[in-house]
């Protein structure tokens, strides 16, 4: 029987990993060790949109990643295929891009933020 202590995201666990009688496969115990730490509150930063609220047309995030880049602003006229915001995932850059010609009227992340796949990163008209 071994002893051991893990921290997983905070959360702080005292495990007991004991051989068991009958497969020989070790056999794990985990109880919490102390309440989990919170993680120090970030201010968020200032999303630009427009003042005129949200555009017909999402662009969305084919993959869930950290905002790299802002490649296009509000007011942009952009075509079909254009980046407009590059979302890094697994240490890749990945291109969003506009799903046809129009003219952005919102960015709805700031550089940093972590988004979902099919999260909306932007809207266009």
């Amino acid at each position: 029987m071994k002893n051991y202590t893990i921290t997983v995201n905070g959360n702080v666990y005292d495990v007991v990993v004991e051989e068991g009688a009958t497969s020989g496969a070790p056999v794990a115990a985990a109880a919490p060790k102390a309440a989990p730490k919170a993680a120090p509150a970030a201010a968020p930063a200032a999303a630009p949109k427009a003042a005129g609220g949200a555009g017909s047309v999402k662009v969305t995030a084919g993959a869930a990643g950290k905002v790299f880049k802002l490649a296009a602003s509000v007011g942009q006229a952009v075509k079909k295929g254009d980046p407009v915001v590059i979302v890094e995932a697994m240490k890749m850059e990945i291109p969003v891009v506009a799903p046809q010609d129009g003219t952005v009227v919102s960015i709805d992340v700031a550089v940093g933020d972590a988004v979902e796949a099919g999260a909306t990163l932007a809207t266009m008209n």
